[in-house]
C-alpha cells in the first residue's frame, strides 16, 4: 500500500470539509469517546506548549485548550488547515511534516496524534522528529486504531472494514476512496505492541498502552528522558 506524502495530502485536502462529520457517522460516535481518552492522557495544565499532530480541521486540538495552554494543530493537508483556521480561529494552525518538523529542539512539553501516525511514510523518523521537540521530561501520547484481540469481535470489526465501510462511504462521502484507503491502511497497521516496540526503538522511554473499545483503538503513552 503506497503512502506517498503527496498522494495522502491530496485525500485529505479532497475530504476536509466532511471530515468530522464522517468520522463521526462511520464510528459510530465512538471517535468522541476516544477524543475525551486521549485528553485524559495528555492532561494540560497551565503553564504547557502541546504540539498536536494530524491535527487536521482542529477538532482534536481544541479539547485540549485550557487557560495559560499553548496548543499549535499542525497538519500536512492545507486542505485540512484550511478548514480549520475557519472553524476555530482562535487555534495556531502551522503545516508540518511529521518527518520534518518546524520546530525548535524541546519547544514542547506534549506531542500527540491521533488517526494519523498510520498516514506517516516513514513511521521510525516521525517518532523520532516528536521526541526531538519534546522537552526533557515531557510526553507523546498517540491514539491510533489498531488490533482487536478477541477473534469474534475481530472478525465481525474486520468484515466491516473491508466490506461495509467502503459501502458507507459511498453514502456519506463524496470520495469513497478515501475511505476504502482507510480500511487498507487500518488493517496493515502494528498490533498494540509492535507500536509500543517502534515507539521505544524511536528513544522513548516507559512506553504504555492501553486499548479503547476492545482494541478499535489503542492510545501509546511515553515519555522523554530527562538525561
Amino acid at each position: 500500500m503506497s503512502k506517498k506524502p503527496a498522494d495522502v495530502a491530496a485525500m485529505f485536502d479532497e475530504v476536509a470539509e466532511t471530515y468530522d462529520l464522517n468520522n463521526d457517522i462511520m464510528s459510530f460516535g465512538q471517535d468522541r469517546v476516544w477524543r475525551r481518552a486521549t485528553l485524559k492522557a495528555v492532561a494540560p495544565t497551565s503553564g504547557q506548549a502541546i504540539l498536536d499532530l494530524a491535527a487536521g480541521t482542529g477538532s482534536s486540538s481544541v479539547v485540549f485548550q485550557k487557560p495559560g495552554v499553548r496548543v499549535v494543530a499542525g497538519d500536512f493537508s492545507v486542505g485540512m488547515l484550511a478548514v480549520g483556521r475557519k472553524r476555530h480561529p482562535q487555534l495556531e494552525f502551522v503545516f508540518a511534516d511529521a518527518t520534518a518538523l518546524p520546530f525548535e529542539d524541546a519547544e514542547f512539553d506534549t506531542v500527540t496524534i491521533s488517526f494519523g501516525l498510520r498516514n506517516v511514510v516513514d513511521t521510525g523518523k516521525a517518532l523520532k522528529e516528536m521526541l526531538r521537540v519534546t522537552k526533557p521530561g515531557g510526553k507523546l501520547v498517540i491514539c491510533e486504531f489498531s488490533q482487536v484481540q478477541a477473534p469474534v469481535i475481530k472478525q465481525v470489526y474486520n468484515f466491516y472494514l473491508s466490506r461495509l465501510l467502503p459501502l458507507v462511504s459511498r453514502l456519506s462521502s463524496k470520495a469513497p476512496a478515501a475511505y476504502t484507503y482507510l480500511g487498507d491502511s487500518i488493517l496493515a497497521w502494528p498490533n498494540q505492541q509492535a507500536l509500543a516496540t517502534l515507539v521505544s526503538e524511536a528513544g522513548w522511554s516507559n512506553v504504555t498502552f492501553r486499548n479503547q473499545t476492545f482494541g478499535v483503538v489503542a492510545i501509546h503513552s511515553a515519555t522523554k528522558s530527562q538525561a
